[in-house]
């Protein structure tokens, strides 16, 4: 398993390469939507924020809003270092505090983000797409280095499958 240091430095050495490959696959703006989205999945939302980590401490004075998050996902678990699943889970819970910030702006509805948001998702799905994959490919790199890209939970199911095979 690779130290948080190990996790930033491969995160920061693999945008170069990845922004080139992206850029001329497909495009600039979108090549370099997921670049910034790999940055921001590596550095800030790791699948380590389940526990005290470096990019926990980036958080800075709002590290706090993790702090529920951590005592709810077990470390390395579907929810926590899933590819995909573990992407969403930690989206959903910025999601949450987002909408909870956004209900104490007075002035400003969920309703009225909700709209925007809808319309710019329509608008640009590609570009949000570029951003999703961006943020999930800082996921994968993340639990190779880790040595082991499938959570617990998927031993856990594989051995029990294996067990009811044999008897």
């Amino acid at each position: 398993m690779a130290a948080g240091r190990d996790h930033d430095r491969a995160t920061v050495m693999a945008t170069v390469p990845l922004a080139l490959v992206l850029s001329l696959s497909v495009g600039p703006k979108h090549g370099l939507s997921a670049v910034v989205a790999f940055l921001v999945g590596g550095l800030w939302l790791s699948p380590d924020l389940d526990t005290h980590c470096r990019a926990l401490r980036r958080w800075g004075p709002l590290r706090w809003i993790w702090w529920p998050y951590r005592r709810l996902i077990p470390h390395r678990s579907l929810w926590s270092h899933g590819p995909v699943l573990g992407t969403l889970s930690r989206l959903l819970w910025l999601a949450l505090w987002t909408a909870l910030a956004v209900t104490l702006i007075p002035g400003i509805t969920l309703t009225e983000v909700h709209q925007a948001l809808e319309t710019w998702w329509q608008r640009h799905p590609s570009l949000v797409l570029a951003v999703l994959l961006g943020l999930d490919a800082s996921c994968w790199l993340h639990l190779i280095l880790d040595g082991d890209p499938l959570p617990a939970e998927w031993h856990r199911w594989r051995r029990h499958r294996h067990r009811q095979r044999q008897r």
